[in-house]
């Protein structure tokens, strides 16, 4: 989004004396609390890094759309010589190593720092199946239950999901997909996550819907699963893997796919033009150690030189831009459920969080597609 645009957003200010300063029209979008106006000026124009942590704190509060007060900062703030070293840093950090080597170990220890929150806390703000993708909002009417149901509903169409196939879901979250192509397709399916709390939820799932036939979800790292499969699916998993280990990552799903079979992954990239910043570097540290996104031409090249063909690629920006202003309001909705179950701070980490990828789909300077393979 423009300068120009950004700017025009209507918003009020207020200060602890009570006063009140209204920007544009009545009523405002959002409304920012500060100290003063200095603060003020570092909340709208400082560097991100510092903004955000100022926001986790609790040092100054914004109120209504989140989302929309983000996409006015973008428009207002410029890059100062601390944002610069912080995007620099960005890109040098010790924590860009894992783009490189990421054993076992480091790997399940940065999935469980997003995915162990109590899984009350997701109860909160994901459908009942806990899909935590882009749900899919083809009818702008839809609930986000109806978006995420149809989501899964096309995966397993564009897999052509046929009653006694073998199906994988790697990276298989609380087991959302698993469970709705063994119950609507026949398949028998095998789910991998290296997150305790998922398999947990995903076994309970398993065991409440009967599914104990046909429903396999396995800790453990996929690139420890063995077996072939006749379809197999990755949805929101390969920004786990790095660029420096996407074409091993693509050959093991090779390894695992049977000839003729169809492989459908679906994930968050980001534009040519787009790279590390400020915003990345909280991203690394506050939410997901170890997160990289890639090109959707690294994708394509990658998947191509492990030996899969592609056959339709799909963008998922906007529905992802939908879905996660639907999780945010959730959040705001339940406040003070979600600071009792995980304080204060990593609420606001979440919703900051959240509401910067609602503007930053909005915006194109993120973006998200699916790309469906075969083995020929």
């Amino acid at each position: 989004m423009g300068n120009n645009s950004a700017a025009t957003l209507d918003y009020a200010v207020e200060y602890p004396s009570g006063e009140r300063e209204v920007h544009g029209a009545e009523p405002p979008k959002f409304t920012i609390s500060v100290d003063d106006r200095a603060q003020l000026q570092q909340v709208l124009t400082g560097e991100d890094y510092t903004a955000a942590l100022g926001f986790i704190h609790g040092d100054f509060d914004i109120s209504g759309d989140l989302v929309a007060a983000l996409r006015l900062r973008q428009g207002l703030s410029h890059t100062s010589w601390r944002g610069r070293l912080l995007n620099l840093a960005a890109r040098l950090s010790p924590t860009r190593l894992e783009t490189w080597f990421q054993g076992r170990a480091r790997a399940a220890r940065n999935i469980r720092f997003h995915y162990d929150l109590p899984t009350a806390f997701y109860d909160i703000f994901l459908d009942s199946r806990h899909v935590y993708s882009a749900a899919d909002f083809r009818d702008a009417r839809w609930t986000l239950e109806q978006a995420q149901e149809s989501k899964l509903q096309h995966i397993c169409e564009d897999l052509e999901l046929r009653s006694g196939e073998r199906f994988l879901d790697v990276g298989c979250g609380w087991g959302g997909l698993v469970t709705y192509a063994a119950e609507n397709y026949g398949v028998y399916a095998t789910g991998c996550t290296l997150s305790h709390n998922q398999f947990q939820f995903g076994q309970k799932l398993v065991d409440t819907r009967g599914l104990g036939h046909a429903v396999s979800i396995r800790e453990m790292d996929y690139r420890d699963l063995n077996g072939r499969f006749d379809k197999i699916a990755s949805v929101g998993m390969f920004e786990h893997v790095g660029r420096h280990r996407m074409m091993a990552y693509f050959r093991k799903i090779c390894s695992l796919l049977e000839s003729g079979g169809m492989f459908f992954n679906s994930g968050i990239v980001r534009p040519w033009n787009v790279g590390d910043d400020a915003q990345t570097w909280f991203v690394l540290k506050r939410v997901f150690p170890g997160g990289e996104l890639v090109h959707l031409a690294d994708v394509i090249k990658d998947a191509e030189s492990a030996g899969l063909e592609i056959l339709r690629v799909k963008t998922l920006r906007t529905d992802y831009a939908r879905t996660c202003r639907e999780w945010v309001d959730r959040l705001r909705q339940r406040e003070s459920d979600c600071i009792r179950l995980v304080g204060e701070e990593t609420y606001r980490t979440w919703l900051l969080y959240l509401a910067g990828s609602a503007a930053n789909f909005g915006d194109n300077t993120t973006s998200a597609f699916s790309v469906l393979m075969r083995k020929p």
